[in-house]
């Protein structure tokens, strides 16, 4: 029996070995767990056309929304796991959601393998522009001067603005009023009318009402500061060190997907994400491209999972 064993694991290393050498000899399919038109499809569809170059096959994307992504993420993870099947990993269905719901379809840490981080979209934290805060500290000193009479919006409940702004009321220990909204057009067309206080999201769709003047932003979200706001101090530069929110994107493969095949991907996206083509797209969106390998990037999964689980219990934040 033993000598059997030896035989049929030697015989599967030859098979994933020459698997690996042939790899890929079809297209792949890239699945993004939202709906188009959001960041994730311009980090999806950036990404996809470089590592059909390096790859020398088609990397098609498909969009499959539905229950804050957890249906594609239970759809891949339980794929065939010989790299034909991707999916786009991001800060909700991999470090939220499971803390979150109360049952997923699905695994973050064993369903799944990191193949490599993407892209980070920065946060920014804004306000209308009557109220009378022009950054974080005077923002947090008008919010404990009057405790739960600010307002802010989000795309709705459990979105990646409410836990922005749930992890901001924690660290400054601030009382605010929530307003979710369905999506991110409603909750913005609020702000902009004064209705709602303040906001926080991606950069892409508030940097226009910030450079028109009809929002002022008070904070960024991210460690650094982002090019299309060099004069916007940080949450941390403003008295909050550690402090970090901001949308990410990564590469992810079903579970026992040979390592190889995670090497041949992992390759493909770190170049990729560091290609002249991916950069000047991101830059677009004021995205930060990163292009990690899959310790780096599996790593990184654990440290958000760390931070979001405790913002979600802390705030007793449940799916609706």
């Amino acid at each position: 029996m033993q000598r059997f064993a030896a035989v049929v694991i030697a015989a599967l290393a030859f098979v994933f070995a020459a698997q690996a050498q042939t790899f890929p000899a079809r297209p792949i399919r890239l699945i993004v767990p939202f709906a188009p038109g959001g960041s994730s499809e311009v980090v999806a569809r950036a990404i996809a056309a470089e590592m059909a170059k390096f790859l020398g096959q088609q990397v098609y994307v498909e969009n499959k929304p539905g229950a804050a992504g957890n249906l594609a993420m239970a759809e891949v993870g339980k794929a065939e796991p010989d790299g034909y099947t991707l999916i786009l990993g991001h800060i909700g269905t991999l470090a939220v959601n499971p803390y979150m719901f109360d049952k997923l379809p699905y695994d973050a840490d064993r369903d799944f393998i990191a193949i490599s981080l993407l892209a980070i979209v920065p946060s920014l934290f804004v306000v209308n522009t009557s109220v009378p805060a022009k950054d974080l500290k005077e923002f947090v000193k008008l919010a404990q001067s009057s405790p739960g009479k600010l307002t802010y919006g989000s795309a709705g409940n459990g979105s990646a603005g409410h836990l922005a702004f749930e992890y901001l009321k924690l660290a400054a220990k601030i009382d605010l009023l929530h307003i979710p909204y369905k999506g991110t057009g409603p909750q913005l067309t609020d702000l902009l009318g004064g209705r709602t206080d303040a906001a926080a999201a991606g950069a892409p769709p508030l940097l226009p009402h910030i450079k028109s003047g009809k929002l002022r932003a008070i904070a960024v979200g991210t460690p650094q500061r982002i090019a299309a706001l060099p004069d916007v101090p940080t949450v941390a530069e403003q008295g909050y060190p550690g402090f970090e929110t901001s949308q990410w994107y990564g590469l992810m493969v079903p579970a026992k997907t040979p390592d190889a095949i995670v090497k041949r991907l992992a390759d493909a996206a770190a170049q990729s994400a560091k290609s002249p083509a991916v950069l000047e797209r991101f830059a677009q969106d004021n995205a930060v491209a990163v292009g990690s390998t899959p310790a780096e990037f599996a790593s990184y999964i654990k440290k958000e999972q760390a931070r979001w689980k405790e913002v979600v219990e802390k705030a007793r934040i449940r799916a609706e």
